[in-house]
Order: C-alpha cells, then sequence, then structure tokens
C-alpha cells in the first residue's frame, strides 16, 4: 500500500528506494548539488570505465540549466521523466544526451560517439553479443538514413523524435538511451555486487 508505483511503461518505482536514493543525496552531496565526478561516483560508475562517456552525456541532460551541477530539483525532475515519461519526452530527454554541444541538431560526430559509447557498454556488459551486429558507423549511417529527412547531415528534435516513432530498428537502437533508469538501476547493482 503505497510503497510502489505503477507507470504507463509497466515499470514499478519502490517508494523506499526513492527515499534511499534521496538521503544518499544528501549524504554524498551535503552541499545540495552533484557534481560530474559525484555524478559518477554516486551510480558507481568507474571515472576512467566503460560508461564514463555515457554518464557524462547523462549527467548534461540531467544539468537542465547548464551550471555543470544537479541540484536536487534537477535530479527529481530526470528521475520523474526516467521513470514516468512517455515515448515522446522520454525521446526528446534522448536527444539532449545526443546533442552533446546543445546547438538544436545531432551531427554525425556526436551520433558516433553516443552510439560508440552504447557499444561499449553492451560489450562491457555482454548485452546482445549473441546478435551479429553492424559496426558503429554502419549504425550511425542507418540512423542519418532513417531520420535525417531534409538530408542536410543534422538531426534536428523533431526529426530524432519523428523518426524513431516511425522506424522501431532506430528505436531498438536507443533502447539504452530510453531506458536511462534500467541503466542507472543496473550501474547501483553492480556497485553493491562489488561489496
Amino acid at each position: 500500500m503505497g510503497q510502489t508505483q505503477q507507470t504507463g511503461n509497466c515499470e514499478e518505482i519502490d517508494v523506499k528506494s526513492l527515499q534511499d536514493m534521496y538521503k544518499k543525496f544528501v549524504l554524498e552531496c551535503p552541499s545540495g548539488v552533484l557534481f560530474l565526478h559525484e555524478f559518477k561516483r554516486f551510480f558507481g560508475v568507474d571515472p576512467t570505465g566503460e560508461a564514463s562517456d555515457y554518464a557524462e552525456n547523462m549527467f548534461r541532460a540531467f544539468d537542465k540549466n547548464g551550471d555543470n551541477t544537479i541540484d536536487f530539483l534537477e535530479f527529481v525532475a530526470a528521475l520523474n521523466l526516467v521513470f514516468r515519461g512517455d515515448l515522446e519526452h522520454k525521446l526528446r530527454w534522448s536527444f539532449k544526451v545526443y546533442d552533446k554541444d546543445g546547438n538544436g541538431y545531432v551531427d554525425r560526430n556526436e551520433l558516433r560517439s553516443i552510439i560508440d559509447s552504447i557499444y561499449r557498454i553492451k560489450k562491457f556488459s555482454k548485452k546482445d553479443m549473441n546478435e551479429p551486429s553492424l559496426s558503429v558507423d554502419e549504425v550511425v549511417e542507418r540512423i542519418l538514413d532513417a531520420v535525417d529527412f531534409d538530408r542536410d547531415g543534422h538531426i534536428t528534435l523533431e526529426e530524432f523524435v519523428k523518426g524513431a516513432q516511425q522506424d522501431s530498428w532506430v528505436l531498438n537502437m536507443l533502447r539504452l538511451d530510453m531506458n536511462p533508469a534500467g541503466w542507472v538501476l543496473e550501474q547501483n547493482r553492480r556497485k553493491s555486487a562489488n561489496f
């Protein structure tokens, strides 16, 4: 009763887990803000490990006001989206992860950088390793072909959302970004398993 909440994407949020995260946030960040190195430590990410680049991109997407810190309100807003957001909102959030320089579009280099991070994480976690896979460059080309509707070499937010909604393969390639909650929970499980 009141301990879990069913969300639209069929994941349950455990209230105790959220309370524990708040306590951990306050304990590790008495100043009330998370810096990048604290964000990585908070989620058990090795600063030089396979998930480091991805964590940096997530940090940037969580940092709504661009001050290079995440305060608790930004943290809660991001968690709310991660756990409860609909597909379009999650795609919009994912776009922020891909748009590394914040200029409003994703170019080939930004796309390649994120796809490469995703591949390294999947290889490290042994996910999808039995499936034949495309190279990073092949994935980048296929995504650009599917979503760069005006063929200008840049993916706008609208193209990103529409393309992912219309092409199940593209949406599947974004799965790691579309499920940052799962990534966060897996990082926490790994950290707990190492103790």
